[in-house]
C-alpha cells in the first residue's frame, strides 16, 4: 500500500508541474511546487545562486586580470567541457565587452533554443539517417548537442543528463542481455525531464532507483541493495547489504520481460539504515536518497569524474566545499564545479572525445552528412569512450592506453582536422564529401591579410589556426619551420617566394585552394600535438 500511495503522489508532482525558466515570472503555482515533498523527500528546488557557491567561482573580473592566452586556454576549456564552442571573432567580442564568463551564467539561466525546431532538425530523415536500431538513441543524443547552437538551459539539463549518464550513478548499460539499446532514451529523457523541471538530486535519483532501468542493471534485492549503498553513499560495510536486502524482499526483475515486479510480500519486521527505520523498498531508497551520506557520496563520484588526476588530498578538499553549500540539484553541483577558479585555472586532464569534437565542430563550422553521427558513435566505441553503454559507466572518462588513444587521434586528425567540406554538395546530404570543416573557416576577416607582406599574411594565418586549434599563438621555430616548407629563394635573390600551391596571393579561386593547402600542412601538425587533447591549467 505504501508503494501505491508514493507512486500516487509523484505522479501528481510530474503532471502537476511543467518546466518553469528561471528568468519568468514568480506565481503561485510555481512557488507552490518548492513545498512538494513525499516523508521528508523533497521533489523541487530553484538553483543556487553563483554568489551563494562554497567551491569559488572565477569571476569575471579575475577572468579579465588574465592574459590574452590565459583567456583562450580557459574560455576552451569552459566551453569544451560543455560541449560548445565559439569561433576566435566570437570569443575576442566577448573578451572586449568583458562578459565572456557573465553571459554565459545568464543565459544558462533563460530559455534560447527553439526546442521545435532543434527536435524537429534531429529527426529530419534528410539530414540525419535514423536507423530502427536501439543505440538510434545515443545516435540522436549525440546529434541534439551538434545542432544545439546556443548555450542556454536547455542545452545545460541535456549536458548534465549527459554527464550523468556516463557515470556509475546512472548508466543505462545496454551492454547487459538484461538492458536494452532503448533504456538509453528512458534514462536520459527522464534525467533532461526532471532536471527541467527543477527536481533535486534526491527526487532524479530516488525516481531512477525505483525504475525498471535501474533493476535490469542490478537484477536481486541483495545486489541492488548492495550496489545502490555503494553507488550514492559509498558505503561498503557488509552488515548493511542483508538489511537492504530485507527491506527489497519483493521487489524482482521479471527476466522474461525484464520489468520491475514489485510482490506482496512486503517485509514488516522494523530495520535500522541510515539513522532510522525503514521497512520495506520505498523506505530504502527514499531514505537514502535524503541521506547525508547521499550528498557526499554523489559528490564524490562527480569529483572523481572532472578531477581525475587530483591528488586525494585536493579532492578531499574540493569535496568539502561542495558539500558545504548544501547543493539541492544536480546542477547546483556541476554548475560549480565547471565555473570554479580550481577547475578553470588549477586542473589538467585529457578531453573526452565529446568534448574535443563538438567544441571544434562549433569553431571551425564542421558540417555533418546523414551518417556522421553513427560514425561518430562507432568512433565512440573503437575508442572504448561508448556513450551509456558500460554496466559502471566510464570508471575512467578517457582511456590513454595506446589502441584506445590511437583510435582517438585517429579521429581527431582524419574526420575531423584534415576534412573539408566540398560547397559543392553542401546541400546533398548524402554524399560523403559535404563532411568536413567549411570553408568559412579559413576567411580573410579571419586573420590579416596584407596585400604588402606575403609572408606576414601566412605568418597570421598559421597563428589564427594555432589559436583556434590549441589556444596559444605559433612560436618563432614553429613560424620559421612552416614558412621555410612554404617559400624558397631564388639564386642570387633575397626575396622569399612562396610555392605555387601555397600562394594566398595568387587568383581568388586558386588563392582558395592555396589557403586550404596551408591549413591541411598547419591542422596536420597541430593534431599531434598533446594541447589539443589535454586540458591544461593556468596556475
Amino acid at each position: 500500500m505504501r508503494n501505491i500511495v508514493f507512486l500516487f503522489i509523484i505522479s501528481i508532482a510530474f503532471l502537476g508541474c511543467g518546466s518553469s525558466s528561471s528568468d519568468s515570472g514568480s506565481n503561485t503555482a510555481t512557488d507552490s511546487k518548492y513545498s512538494i515533498e513525499y516523508e521528508g523527500l523533497l521533489f523541487y528546488s530553484k538553483d543556487m545562486s553563483v554568489g551563494s557557491y562554497s567551491l569559488k567561482a572565477l569571476t569575471q573580473q579575475e577572468f579579465d586580470a588574465l592574459s590574452l592566452e590565459e583567456k583562450y586556454r580557459v574560455s576552451d576549456k569552459l566551453l569544451a567541457t560543455l560541449f560548445f564552442g565559439m569561433t576566435k571573432e566570437e570569443l575576442e567580442q566577448h573578451f572586449d565587452a568583458n562578459d565572456f564568463i557573465s553571459s554565459i551564467q545568464t543565459n544558462l539561466q533563460k530559455d534560447l533554443i527553439d526546442r521545435s525546431a532543434l527536435e524537429s532538425e534531429i529527426l529530419n530523415e534528410d539530414h540525419y539517417y535514423i536507423s530502427t536500431s536501439g543505440e538510434q538513441e545515443a545516435v540522436t543524443i549525440l546529434a541534439r548537442f551538434y545542432a544545439m547552437d546556443k548555450l542556454d538551459r536547455y542545452f545545460f539539463n541535456n549536458w548534465s543528463a549527459y554527464i550523468l549518464t556516463q557515470t556509475i550513478m546512472f548508466s543505462p548499460a545496454y551492454e547487459l542481455d538484461s538492458s536494452h539499446a532503448e533504456n538509453i532514451a528512458r534514462v536520459y529523457n527522464r534525467l533532461v525531464t526532471l532536471l527541467d523541471d527543477e527536481a533535486t538530486m534526491a527526487f532524479v535519483t530516488y525516481t531512477h532507483m525505483i525504475s525498471d532501468d535501474n533493476w535490469r542493471r542490478f537484477r536481486s534485492p541483495e545486489d541492488n541493495g548492495r550496489e545502490m549503498l555503494e553507488i550514492y553513499t559509498l558505503d561498503q560495510e557488509d552488515s548493511h547489504v542483508p538489511i537492504a536486502a530485507k527491506a527489497l524482499q519483493n521487489w524482482s526483475l521479471d527476466r522474461d520481460y525484464d520489468t520491475l515486479v514489485i510482490g506482496l510480500n512486503e517485509n514488516t519486521t522494523p530495520l535500522q539504515l541510515f539513522g532510522t527505520t525503514i521497512y520495506n523498498g520505498d523506505d530504502f531508497y527514499r531514505e537514502l536518497a535524503k541521506s547525508s551520506a547521499f550528498r557526499r557520496g554523489v559528490i564524490s563520484r562527480l569529483v572523481d569524474f572532472f578531477f581525475p588526476d587530483a591528488t586525494d588530498t585536493k579532492k578531499a578538499s574540493i569535496i568539502s566545499s561542495l558539500v558545504q553549500s548544501n547543493p539541492k540539484t544536480w546542477q547546483d553541483i556541476l554548475k560549480q564545479i565547471v565555473f570554479s577558479k580550481e577547475y578553470l585555472l588549477n586542473t589538467t586532464r585529457a578531453k573526452s572525445a565529446e568534448e574535443l569534437f563538438y567544441s571544434l565542430a562549433k569553431k571551425m563550422d564542421y558540417k555533418l552528412r546523414t551518417n556522421s553521427m553513427h560514425y561518430f558513435q562507432d568512433w565512440l566505441e573503437n575508442m572504448n569512450q561508448a556513450t551509456m553503454k558500460y554496466k559502471l559507466g566510464k570508471l575512467t572518462r578517457v582511456p590513454l592506453d595506446t589502441l584506445s588513444f590511437a583510435f582517438f587521434h585517429k579521429f581527431i586528425r582524419e574526420e575531423v582536422f584534415l576534412r573539408r567540406s566540398n560547397p559543392n554538395s553542401i546541400d546533398d546530404y548524402t554524399a560523403w564529401d559535404r563532411q568536413g570543416w567549411d570553408q568559412s573557416f579559413l576567411d580573410n576577416e579571419n586573420f590579416t591579410y596584407d596585400y604588402t607582406d606575403e609572408v606576414e599574411s601566412v605568418s597570421s594565418f598559421i597563428n589564427y589556426l594555432f589559436l583556434t586549434m590549441i589556444n596559444r599563438e605559433a612560436n618563432s621555430e614553429e613560424l620559421a619551420m612552416f614558412i621555410n616548407h612554404f617559400t624558397y629563394l631564388k639564386e642570387n635573390d633575397t626575396q622569399t617566394y612562396f610555392y605555387s600551391q601555397f600562394d594566398i596571393f595568387a587568383s581568388q579561386d586558386t588563392r582558395e585552394n592555396n589557403k586550404r593547402n596551408i591549413a591541411i600542412v598547419v591542422l596536420d601538425y597541430l593534431s599531434r600535438l598533446d594541447n589539443v587533447y589535454i586540458f591544461k591549467g593556468v596556475n
